[in-house]
């Protein structure tokens, strides 16, 4: 590091993290009685709100690692989540001049717009993807990501779970910047119809150089979702067959392994 002018060089020592927490929950020191109300003060917040920050290190006013990038990209994957994002739409949408609670307009503009963010993010629509994506011969079927430890039926017609890293952040990146955008209108309290939504939507993939989708694309939600499910079924079937033939590979080692055990006793007396 630079002192005055010079470069020094200083062996510093390092501790093992867990070592470091596991002894600060048992000093009874006045030192470590600060650390507990730390720590404890920390977990409180994590558990009431569901994260906790470090805002000095977030401000670069910190020498230790900064974490400012994949803090940014996971807070981009939360808000892009279908659930966040709907529930952002509708607050959005409530504030058109001629909104009704009652009506489907919210929910037909939200699958729109999950639509038209796909493609402009693929190229293909939810429904396309979904219906080229799955596929019995792939590993996971195709599926990038899922709920649980393996693939359900409950994740096979989602568009989302077919996506590579790269797409994904570039389609997390196209819903917050959305967002962010309508939000700012709602802020500044800006009159706007529920129909202007969508034309507003397209000026905005438009201003960003992506592509615009126009219509509802070639295939249906509910054609993507009779077809992922029927292969899931087949998959599923795959699956099993698989898991079998595993248990009776390794159930027949071991009855080799046991008769190899029992002839090596045999000889031994």
């Amino acid at each position: 590091q630079s002192e005055a002018n010079r470069e020094v060089s200083r062996s510093v020592e390092h501790y093992n993290l867990e070592m470091i927490l596991a002894i600060g929950y048992r000093v009874r020191s006045p030192r470590g009685i600060e650390f507990r109300q730390w720590a404890t003060e920390r977990l409180k917040e994590y558990i009431v709100k569901g994260f906790t920050l470090d805002d000095e290190r977030l401000r670069g006013n910190n020498t230790f690692l900064d974490y400012f990038d994949e803090l940014l990209a996971r807070i981009r994957d939360i808000r892009a989540s279908e659930k966040r994002a709907y529930t952002r739409v509708r607050e959005i949408f409530a504030m058109a001049v001629d909104y009704d609670p009652q009506g489907d307009a919210t929910q037909y503009f939200f699958a729109s717009m999950q639509n038209k963010m796909h493609y402009a993010a693929t190229g293909l629509t939810a429904a396309e993807i979904v219906a080229r994506r799955a596929d019995i011969s792939k590993p996971n079927m195709g599926l990038t990501s899922w709920k649980g430890s393996v693939v359900r039926i409950g994740d096979v017609a989602t568009a989302k779970n077919y996506l590579d890293e790269f797409e994904i952040e570039i389609l997390n990146r196209i819903v917050v910047m959305w967002l962010d955008t309508a939000e700012l209108r709602m802020l500044r309290r800006q009159q706007i119809y529920t129909r202007e939504w969508e034309i507003y939507l397209d000026k905005f993939l438009a201003d960003n150089e992506l592509p615009v989708l126009d219509g509802k694309g070639p295939v249906t939600h509910d054609q993507a979702k009779e077809l992922a499910e029927s292969t899931y079924h087949q998959f599923a079937e795959k699956r099993r067959h698989n898991i079998e033939q595993e248990a009776e590979k390794s159930y027949l080692e071991d009855l080799q392994n046991s008769a190899k055990l029992v002839a090596a006793r045999r000889k031994k007396k």
